[in-house]
């Protein structure tokens, strides 16, 4: 995965609080740097998808792994 700016700790956390928790990370990050997201519900795969089209951040790598969820965001 690529190098990223932030890491957000999201697992055990179910929809909206993952989302909540990565716009409020997102805030306080500048524009360009990239924000790494571990989730752990499924859920959080069209919620990220949709959520990066609705704000105009990037997201620029999504992958499963170990029943973890791995997403880069990069800030607009």
């Amino acid at each position: 995965m690529a190098q990223h700016d932030k890491e957000l700790d999201a697992s055990g956390l179910n929809c909206p609080l993952p989302i909540l928790r990565a716009k409020k990370a997102l805030n306080d990050m500048q524009p360009g740097q990239v924000l790494r997201i571990i989730a752990t519900d499924p859920g959080s795969v069209k919620d990220f998808d949709a959520f990066a089209k609705q704000t105009g951040n990037e997201l620029m790598d999504s992958k499963e792994e170990g029943g973890k969820f791995y997403y880069l965001i990069k800030k607009k």
